[in-house]
């Protein structure tokens, strides 16, 4: 079962999640085999973390949580809150096997919270640009709460517009880059 984890940062949890950098990167070296995409956002400056995606292939719920809830930073306080859905990999493919490589242009988190009747359930015709994209499930799978993507586009409206944004509560573009050790 695949499943979409995004830890948001605490409001000045910088130095924590610093302090914290090597744990997190052993903790995810864990789960290397597993990971389908990771990768840290950023505030408008581009600079100031504020937050931490994470796709991942665990057996079951109860494996996502624990996943989710025993990272180093969670642990610690550095997060305000952790999103967890299951989600499901429209692509077949990790962002290690996107076209475009982990550099060059900007990339982007899209994330559209959604209920009612499911939208976007295709993948986007300009797939090359995708690092990542499907819906977000509840536990069962059954019932659709919204879209998640990572993609490659020229500014944050662009990357927007690959959502059906009238369709959604709420939708949020985030700076995001490929992580992992440097």
């Amino acid at each position: 079962m695949e499943f979409f984890c995004y830890h948001r940062d605490r409001p000045g949890s910088l130095p924590l999640r610093r302090e914290l950098l090597e744990e997190h990167w052993s903790y995810m070296d864990r789960y290397d085999k597993e990971l389908i995409a990771r990768g840290p956002t950023f505030a408008a400056d581009g600079e100031t973390p504020t937050g931490s995606v994470h796709i991942v292939d665990l057996p079951d719920p109860a494996a996502a949580r624990a996943f989710a809830f025993d990272e180093p930073g969670y642990q610690a306080g550095a997060y305000r809150d952790v999103l967890l859905r299951r989600w499901r990999n429209l692509l077949g493919r990790t962002m290690w096997d996107f076209p475009g490589g982990r550099t060059g242009g900007n990339r982007y988190l899209v994330l559209g919270l959604g209920s009612g009747p499911a939208v976007d359930l295709e993948v986007p015709p300009d797939r090359d640009e995708l690092i990542a994209y499907g819906p977000l499930l509840s536990d069962d799978g059954a019932g659709w709460l919204g879209t998640a993507a990572l993609l490659r586009a020229p500014d944050p409206a662009t990357a927007g517009a690959v959502l059906t944004r009238d369709r959604y509560a709420h939708v949020e573009v985030h700076d995001w880059e490929f992580g992992g050790r440097r």
